[in-house]
């Protein structure tokens, strides 16, 4: 992944690079005007390439290079910046820089497009074998090899790789996709077999993969309980499973484009995991050149785009996926979420409405409703919303915990702690030792002057689980000022506002410790920061009457 890495240097270069070949340029008086131009355009090319804005970049760098031609510093972070912009003139620019591996793949891309699949080959060799190349490189190669007419030159690639641990279960899965292609039965139906021994847990991608073969084969129920257990490690796909079983006998792969298209993919998300996003934009965008119908691509797309604060161009990654897409309403949950970003809550609830209604067995529509109702503390509806997907549970899994402290937590809100408590007790059975639930119960225990000792036991477990979260250690530091252990509090409570500085309710907690050790002046400033911190009315009033009165209010010790 570091040679990888090497290869975006160029969006990272310098100013003195650009400045120097400025002062060696030897037009000079007249061009002077032209050289401000190029510095202008480059500078706001750099700018917006630091803000993930890869749209102004090309267009502010294409500028610059429009002045400056043959500027091959240059010329490498235009191609870098439109290549992530997704703009045409990539290929040109590619075709200028043929030592560069992603115009390689670009310039790979154009030979498939055409039909010249030992012209990719021949591209795709010259990648270097090292870093992740040398496991990307092999792939690409092999594809090129089934495309160009030659399935068993394309098996032969792969088998040296297939062995190896590391990669084992990537390299299994395209050979057999590629023995699939190229009608060798026999050694496709080994290669899923050991694929489905191999992969450790399930992904969407690969799931399909194996589901469509099990399918094929007159396994239709191995490929139910394949694409089921999707459920159990990505609740978020849940919703499109009656899609992806009405889809299971179709192929994922269905030409050797596409699966080139899959190996970009794959290396995106590698790439994404180790948050490489700008060269796994790149590979996103290599796939889509190829396969513009890939939803699963488009998703990692909108997702890295979203995280770098840009919900607008997620929405138009989106934008394309047709709605007969297995995966089309996983889709539009996204689109929900990437609309509430931009504040169009009208339309975000009118998707989540549709899809209620469109899948009344799935419970992420109305999950979806009632964390936009909480966040924007309309607290009752929250739960209605909450109700309605809680209902839809058949068999509550591990992972529901969340729903059920997502209603205990707007029930506390909404003023109804009997119903709250349950929610809570309930999220701690199907997940013992989540964090946030034993965080929330205990404080909340604690906030009561009820069940302490447990409080403090649930609080302690939590902190242990999660020892750099502030509100966690908020949590332990008021359990035990609300035991009288006011010296052991006031320490965690500094601690905790440490971890959270902007946190209206950890610094009061702090000047109620203060107060309660005579540190009159420091719980007096604690108190007035907190009130610069946007509490919540009733907090702030709260705050007001400690500076007016410094009262802090009884000190629990019991159980």
């Amino acid at each position: 992944m570091a040679n990888l890495r090497g290869g975006f240097r160029a969006v990272l270069l310098s100013l003195s690079m650009l400045s120097a070949c400025a002062a060696s340029d030897p037009s000079r008086g007249a061009g002077d005007a032209m050289q401000s131009g190029v510095l202008g355009n480059y500078l706001a090319g750099r700018f917006a390439m630091s803000e993930g804005d890869a749209a102004t970049a090309s267009r502010d760098l294409l500028k610059a290079l429009a002045a400056r031609p043959n500027d091959q510093e240059l010329m490498e972070q235009a191609f870098i910046a439109t290549l992530l912009a997704g703009r045409p003139e990539a290929v040109k620019l590619a075709a200028r820089l043929p030592n560069n591996q992603f115009s390689r793949l670009v310039l790979a891309n154009v030979e498939i497009r055409s039909g010249r699949w030992s012209a990719a080959e021949q591209q795709f060799r010259k990648l270097p074998r090292q870093g992740l190349s040398q496991v990307l490189q092999p792939l690409l190669v092999a594809w090129a090899q089934l495309g160009d007419g030659h399935p068993d030159s394309a098996l032969s690639t792969l088998q040296p790789y297939v062995e190896d641990p590391r990669f084992r279960t990537l390299f299994l899965a395209n050979a057999a996709l590629i023995a699939d292609l190229g009608n060798r039965r026999d050694e496709a139906g080994k290669l899923y077999h050991a694929l489905e021994t191999t992969m450790a847990e399930p992904n969407l991608r690969l799931t399909q993969i194996l589901a469509s073969w099990q399918a094929r084969t007159g396994q239709p129920v191995d490929a139910q309980r394949s694409l089921a257990s999707l459920a159990k490690v990505a609740t978020d796909t849940s919703i499109a499973l009656p899609g992806l079983l009405a889809n299971v006998t179709k192929r994922v792969v269905t030409k050797p484009g596409d699966g080139i298209a899959e190996t970009y993919f794959t290396f995106a998300a590698m790439l994404r995991a180790q948050d490489m996003n700008d060269p796994a934009l790149i590979m996103l965008r290599m796939a889509l050149d190829l396969r513009p119908d890939l939803a699963a691509a488009r998703l990692l797309m909108a997702d890295l785009m979203a995280s770098q604060h840009h919900p607008a161009l997620a929405l138009a990654a989106l934008s394309d996926v047709p709605s007969g897409d297995p995966m089309y309403p996983v889709v539009e949950l996204r689109r929900a979420t990437l609309l509430n970003m931009l504040g169009r809550t009208d339309e975000t609830m009118r998707i989540l409405q549709r899809l209620s209604e469109d899948y009344p067995s799935s419970s992420l529509p109305d999950t979806a409703r009632g964390d936009i109702l909480r966040a924007k503390k309309q607290y009752p509806e929250a739960v209605q919303a909450y109700d309605k997907a809680i209902a839809r549970l058949q068999d509550p899994l591990p992972t529901d915990w969340v729903l059920f402290y997502s209603r205990g937590v707007a029930e506390d809100q909404a003023r109804q702690w009997s119903k709250a408590e349950a929610d809570l007790k309930r999220a701690l059975e199907l997940s013992p030792n989540q964090p946030f639930v034993l965080n929330y119960l205990g404080y909340s225990w604690a906030d009561r002057g009820e069940h302490l000792d447990k409080a403090r036991q649930m609080i302690q477990a939590a902190a242990q689980a999660r020892p750099n979260d502030g509100a966690i250690t908020d949590s332990l530091g008021w359990i035990q000022f609300r035991q009288g252990d006011i010296a052991g509090a006031v320490k965690t409570l500094e601690r905790a506002v440490e971890l959270e500085p902007e946190d209206p309710t950890i610094n009061g907690h702090l000047g109620d410790a203060y107060a309660a050790v005579g540190r009159k002046i420091e719980a007096q400033y604690q108190w007035r920061r907190a009130l610069t911190l946007n509490p919540a009315p009733d907090d702030a009033a709260k705050l007001e009457a400690k500076l007016n009165t410094g009262h802090v209010g009884p000190v629990l010790s019991g159980q």
